[in-house]
């Protein structure tokens, strides 16, 4: 059974981004949807969290509840985001390998946004 939940935000759609995957990805703790919540950044939605602070703060709110966070570093050294990301808890690397994982495994279910 999967037990782990993987969402990884790609749209720079501020909208979308608080009304689904922040929403969703927020309320799936607490509530006891899953185990385990990590929500990875990709191409554009990294210069959202940069610059909506409705959004970086959603996202420190969220680590306090357990779900973790990181970015994709190709894309946020690109956008010259990396000390922006990780000021506010947002792990810079390789999100492939991890994505990778979890697209073979049996632990996780991935969400693309």
């Amino acid at each position: 059974m999967k037990t782990k939940l993987l969402i990884v935000i790609a749209t720079d759609n501020d909208d979308s981004i608080l009304k689904f995957p922040l929403l969703y990805g927020g309320v799936s703790l607490p509530r006891g949807y899953w185990e385990e919540v990590h929500i990875m950044f990709w191409g554009a939605s990294i210069t959202r969290v940069v610059h909506n602070e409705t959004i970086r703060d959603k996202v420190v709110s969220m680590q306090k509840d357990g779900v973790t966070f990181s970015s994709c570093i190709v894309c946020a050294e690109e956008y010259s985001a990396v000390e922006s990301l990780e000021n506010i808890g947002i792990a810079c690397n390789h999100t492939g390998e991890l994505l990778t994982t979890a697209l073979k495994g049996d632990e996780w279910s991935v969400m693309t946004i």
